[in-house]
């Protein structure tokens, strides 16, 4: 009898399974769509050009609080959705990588007529890693696509050793055939703070946006960046630490990805001269989306610096 109750238990949770792996993804809002189909240009009389590079698993959304502030002081705003983040394309199989991903930055500039023009990046979490492999082709002058001016990351784990992903991002990375399940029961919370909690409908666009075009099925292949990360720490590291432009790190101290005080002693005795502006004390990983003048303040500090 318990052998017959577990067959027929078998048989139900098939097509069970099947149902929940195959629930429509969210509609997207009129934010997302707006966002999708915007084209704004900034400040006449500026020549100043932003890059700004995206997180994990979200998008160039993450970047919509402090546009209109940047539109202030830059003549130019470029913000991408990573390949197989939102509304770019989710191909699979495929192997993701921050190598392709700084490509297809370099190929975008090229494609706006910016090969030839010195670029600000403002970087986020996985954007920061993309931003270090562009910056090590800018020093060694290996492509010659991106003249980099300025760089500016933020709450990105820059240093493997000190990093510490969410037990779902570990599950995730080694699922394998559990990987489309365990992206169902993904949050993004956990990032967040109580203070900075966004709100519902907020959290509800960023999952829109991971849900579109079935882009929860490639969620493990994306983290394999954090492999990634780990081999190439001396090829990405040695980039920071021996580039002569500016670079500054806008840090959330209470972030539990980079946490406090492990990342900040590491970075300070690595880039001893980069400025590092510690936010306050309730501002966890994303501090573009929990306080948007405190983040636009610190960066249009180092921005009006030089």
């Amino acid at each position: 009898e318990m052998r017959e109750w577990w067959v027929q238990m078998r048989l139900l949770a098939i097509p069970l399974l099947a149902a929940y792996l195959h629930i429509p993804p969210p509609q997207l809002s009129p934010a997302l769509h707006s966002w999708k189909s915007s084209d704004s240009m900034g400040v006449v009389g500026s020549l100043e050009i932003v890059v700004l590079l995206h997180g994990f698993p979200t998008s160039s959304y993450d970047w919509y609080k402090i546009w209109e502030g940047l539109t202030l002081r830059f003549h130019c705003m470029i913000a991408l959705d990573f390949l197989g983040f939102d509304f770019s394309d989710k191909s699979r199989p495929h192997h993701y990588s921050i190598f392709e991903q700084a490509s297809i930055v370099e190929a975008l500039s090229r494609h706006l007529g910016l090969q030839n023009r010195k670029i600000n990046l403002l970087s986020h979490d996985y954007g920061d890693i993309v931003a270090q492999e562009l910056l090590y082709r800018y020093k060694q002058n290996r492509s010659g696509q991106l003249t980099i001016k300025r760089l500016c990351l933020s709450n990105g784990s820059i240093f493997p050793e000190t990093h510490q992903p969410l037990l779902l991002q570990k599950l995730l990375r080694d699922g394998g055939v559990l990987s489309p399940i365990l992206t169902r029961l993904m949050s993004l919370t956990p990032v967040f703070r109580p203070y900075t909690q966004p709100p519902e409908s907020e959290l509800w666009d960023m999952w829109a946006g991971i849900r579109n075009n079935d882009g929860n099925l490639v969620i493990d292949s994306l983290l394999q960046y954090i492999n990634q990360r780990k081999k190439f720490r001396r090829h990405w590291v040695g980039a920071l630490a021996s580039v002569t432009i500016p670079i500054h790190f806008i840090y959330g101290p209470l972030d539990p990805v980079n946490p406090h005080p492990e990342f900040l002693e590491l970075y300070r005795k690595t880039l001893t001269w980069s400025t590092l502006p510690i936010l306050d004390d309730h501002i966890s990983h994303c501090p573009q989306l929990e306080d948007l003048m405190v983040f636009l303040n610190a960066y249009m500090g180092f921005i009006n610096s030089f």
